[in-house]
């Protein structure tokens, strides 16, 4: 019975190792953090673009991984497309800004 009792924490700290794993990025996946961090930064992204006057937000869609942030949509001007990408180069947390909008 000691034997068993002694064995205890080892097997929870090897379920918890586990689970933290579980939970680490890959190149082509997320980890959890880094999904709330990415959702976190598609927000920030999605209301400065909707506070900039001069933008249609609703024509502008946002997608975030790892931080680098992909913008797409249709857009009437040059003009919309440059201060887009200037709008979400300028909030925190963004390393690069992918531009995938195209005109109408």
């Amino acid at each position: 019975m000691e034997r068993i009792m002694r064995s205890v924490p080892i097997m929870a700290l090897a379920m918890l190792l586990a689970l933290f794993a579980g939970c680490a990025s890959t190149e082509s996946s997320s980890g959890t953090g880094e999904y709330i961090d990415d959702t976190v930064i598609t927000t920030k992204v999605k209301a400065a673009i909707f506070n900039e006057p001069t933008l249609k937000s609703a024509e502008i869609n946002v997608e975030t991984f790892k931080g680098a942030v992909q913008l797409s949509g249709f857009v009437n001007s040059r003009a919309d497309i440059d201060t887009a990408v200037r709008v979400a180069r300028g909030v925190k947390g963004v390393k690069s800004v992918s531009n995938d909008m195209e005109l109408k």
